[in-house]
């Protein structure tokens, strides 16, 4: 390589990675390390598989019964947490669909770039078939010349040699003989010469492609580069954005959560479950015998009469009649049967 070509690759840093020998091979391996990282950039189609996975789990789980049995504002603010979550859901969905825009968008863009590399590896393969053929016709044409130069100093030697000892025919046919070795030899050497500078047109002509197809898959390399970290960029801030969402739609419960007041929680199920504003009367002692007396009309005070029992007296009658205490002792409360 002269120094005219080592200026044009320094010109471009992937430039210096091939030799004119093994060109196709190192474009060819260029074009599959420059594709590469772009097949393998699934991750975005994975994470947003992912998150819409996540995002209908979370919605299914926001229709079940929650606090079915839970009552006034405690029961209001479970009903907002039950709604913030199925739009935490909805918003996971929306997050899913973006990264599968921002994931076609980086296969259009890998697409486009493999297109274009595509291009310049067929004008590459073309050149260098061209200039193969040539190179191959050129060496031909040098084995051809080479040869017709020694076939004419040959002849010229023969001629030398015969001079002195051949007859003015033989001369003769030395002569043209030599003629035409040196005839052969010059359209040879104007064959050769003509291939020669054909061949050196086609490996200019391949080299200045060479630099523009390096500096080329330079300039695809940097956009990829840039594309990559700006998507990579992008997607952080997607998730940023979808955690900022989730908190304040859980600030909406949170706030619910700070109108939640225990005691009216209380109140409302006390006024709701109540029988009465007063307890029941108590449950009083009644004497099977003080139905036989005559009933006492009730004191101002309402209050139910202290009922005593006495001790049961001694028998004294020892003719076997009956007997009713209350006549005799008119004091009693209660009536009792003496024998």
């Amino acid at each position: 390589m002269d120094t005219r070509t080592l200026r044009w690759c320094k010109s471009s840093h992937y430039s210096q990675m091939f030799s004119h020998a093994h060109v196709v091979d190192n474009i060819c391996e260029l074009f599959t390390l420059l594709n590469a990282p772009l097949k393998r950039c699934v991750w975005s189609s994975f994470r947003a598989s992912i998150e819409e996975k996540y995002a209908k789990e979370l919605l299914g789980l926001s229709k079940k019964v929650c606090g079915c049995n839970e009552m006034n504002t405690l029961k209001r603010s479970l009903d907002v947490f039950k709604l913030q979550t199925e739009h935490v859901s909805l918003s996971h969905l929306q997050l899913a669909q973006t990264m599968r825009d921002e994931a076609k968008k980086l296969e259009d863009f890998r697409e486009r770039q493999k297109e274009a590399r595509k291009k310049v590896e067929q004008q590459m393969d073309a050149l260098h078939k061209q200039r193969a053929t040539q190179f191959k016709k050129t060496m031909e044409s040098k084995k051809t010349y080479e040869q017709k130069c020694r076939d004419k100093e040959e002849a010229e030697q023969n001629m030398n040699r015969n001079a002195s000892t051949s007859n003015a025919k033989q001369q003769e046919k030395l002569f043209a003989r030599t003629n035409q070795a040196k005839m052969n030899a010059e359209v040879a050497d104007r064959l050769y010469m003509q291939n020669v500078t054909v061949l050196e047109k086609i490996r200019e002509d391949w080299q200045k492609e060479h630099v523009k197809a390096c500096e080329g898959f330079e300039k695809q390399e940097v956009e990829r580069i840039n594309t990559l970290r700006n998507m990579v960029w992008t997607h952080l801030n997607q998730l940023s954005q979808q955690c900022v969402t989730s908190d304040e739609l859980y600030e909406e419960v949170r706030k619910s959560l700070e109108h939640c007041d225990i005691q009216e929680d209380i109140e409302h199920f006390v006024n709701l479950r109540r029988t009465g504003d007063k307890p029941p009367a108590p449950i009083l002692y009644d004497n099977f015998y003080s139905s036989q007396r005559v009933p006492i009309a009730p004191s101002v005070t309402h209050m139910a009469p202290s009922i005593t029992r006495r001790p049961l007296p001694n028998p004294t009658n020892s003719g076997g009649d009956l007997i009713n205490s209350s006549a005799l002792d008119p004091d009693r409360t209660y009536s009792v049967i003496q024998y």
